[in-house]
């Protein structure tokens, strides 16, 4: 057991419980809870890490981010069409994730998106557990994570999206590359660009 050991199941079993209250208390508050989620776990990794503090980002960096963020954008367009053809809620869940942009004005959680949660999410699950526990430990965690939502499609792309983000991490790319493919990510299939047309809210 690595000295380390305590940090991560700390870490862990925050993150976890954290995800609980996220998914699981009030709908309506759902990005409030989502963004204090980022930013406790955000905060958690840059506390524990110094080098994730000494994060600066570079042109090469937002490129490569930017054209990461397009090819997992790819894989999910194939992946919802899959969805929705094979599991037997695809679409209805599909749906219901999508009815969470409804909650609160697009440009409030764009800024949400891009300033706390997309970042948090890479400086907690590729910068402080991946770092150690390993690309396959980091993935599995990140699924994990996601079975308390009790939604199979929204566990399904998280995990393919940290398996995706783990990959690159492992293969040597940079922090602030996976911050930007995240971020982008983020806000163009969940605003600019779903695989899904928005919803009236009175219907979700």
């Amino acid at each position: 057991m690595s000295k380390r050991d305590p940090i991560v199941a700390i870490g862990l079993a925050m993150a976890f419980g954290l995800f609980g209250l996220t998914f699981r208390g009030p709908r309506a508050r759902f990005w409030e809870r989502m963004t204090l989620t980022g930013f406790v776990l955000g905060n958690m990794a840059l506390a524990s890490d110094a080098e994730l503090r000494r994060l600066r980002f570079r042109e090469r960096d937002v490129a490569l981010g930017l054209l990461s963020a397009v090819g997992l954008y790819a894989i999910f367009q194939a992946g919802d069409r899959m969805a929705r053809t094979v599991m037997p809620k695809g679409s209805q869940e599909i749906g219901d994730i999508y009815a969470l942009r409804s909650l609160r004005p697009k440009p409030e959680i764009a800024t949400r998106l891009a300033t706390v949660i997309g970042p948090a999410e890479e400086l907690f699950w590729r910068g402080f557990v991946q770092r150690r526990v390993g690309a396959t430990g980091a993935v599995l965690a990140y699924g994990g994570a996601h079975l308390v939502t009790g939604n199979a499609t929204l566990i399904g792309a998280a995990t393919v999206a940290g398996l995706y983000w783990g990959v690159l991490r492992a293969i040597g790319m940079s922090m602030p590359a996976l911050i930007t493919s995240h971020v982008a990510w983020d806000i163009w299939i969940f605003l600019l660009a779903p695989t899904e047309p928005e919803r009236d809210p009175e219907s979700g």
